[in-house]
């Protein structure tokens, strides 16, 4: 008989266990398209510093049966609800790209009126809010979505001349293209908790000036670091970004 996977099972992706003398989190919210494996590698790094949770976006992977949801608020809705049903411990957000959106919104919705014990957010690639830089990609046909990936330079070439690989992976990169370009900011007070923003230097999705205006949105302390690099700068700075997020997991404390 086979067990039916719990709401945090489904949604999370513990690589390794938690540290014994460590009782915070490192939530980490994937790209559009992406998969909680594309954390793996930081994961494995930071595994002595903090449990690390990648977050599994239905859509994808051992999840790619089920419909992607097209909605950053739906997906924040429902990731808040599985971190309120995990032991209690103090969390660290961290979003690439799309995922920098949904952590956003995430760290708004705890801050807003739940329990859990919010510590900092750290912000990926992305624009902030309100500033919206919508590419399209979602009227795109299947062809140039492909090319709008490789010019981000975010995927293995090889698995995108795999034409059952794209038809297995579309409708969750559609899904969260289409979750990402319709998100609409809707102001309120700022963060309480301190924010810190990661960016590749020559990033074609993010000015550094755009991502210095993610300090508006906290009241708490501000940091921007730039690396060498475009939108995927962490995949080629992997040590200088667990550096970085080492030194954040720690001035959050």
């Amino acid at each position: 008989m086979t067990n039916t996977p719990t709401a945090h099972e489904l949604w999370l992706r513990p690589y390794h266990p938690a540290p014994q003398d460590s009782d915070l989190t490192l939530v980490c919210f994937p790209h559009a398209g992406g998969s909680a494996s594309y954390f793996r590698p930081l994961a494995d790094a930071l595994a002595d510093t903090a449990e690390v949770l990648p977050v599994q976006y239905p859509g994808r992977q051992d999840r790619r049966a089920e419909p992607p949801l097209t909605s950053v608020a739906r997906l924040a809705d429902e990731i808040v609800t599985v971190l309120e049903s995990l032991p209690r411990r103090r969390l660290v957000l961290f979003g690439h790209s799309m995922g920098a959106c949904v952590a956003f919104e995430v760290a708004r919705r705890i801050e807003r009126g739940s329990s859990l014990d919010l510590r900092g957010l750290i912000a990926s690639g992305r624009t902030a809010p309100p500033t919206l830089r919508d590419t399209k990609v979602r009227f795109m046909d299947d062809d140039a979505v492909i090319g709008e990936i490789r010019r981000l330079n975010g995927t293995d070439d090889r698995l995108l001349l795999d034409d059952d690989v794209i038809r297995m992976i579309m409708p969750a990169i559609r899904g969260d293209y289409l979750a990402v370009e319709s998100y609409r900011y809707e102001p309120g007070p700022p963060l309480r908790c301190p924010v810190s923003v990661l960016v590749g230097d020559d990033d074609p999705q993010v000015t550094l000036a755009e991502a210095e205006e993610w300090r508006a949105h906290t009241a708490g302390d501000f940091r921007l670091r730039a690396f060498p690099g475009g939108h995927f700068y962490l995949a080629e700075q992997k040590d200088r970004v667990v550096r970085a997020l080492a030194e954040d997991l720690a001035r959050f404390r």
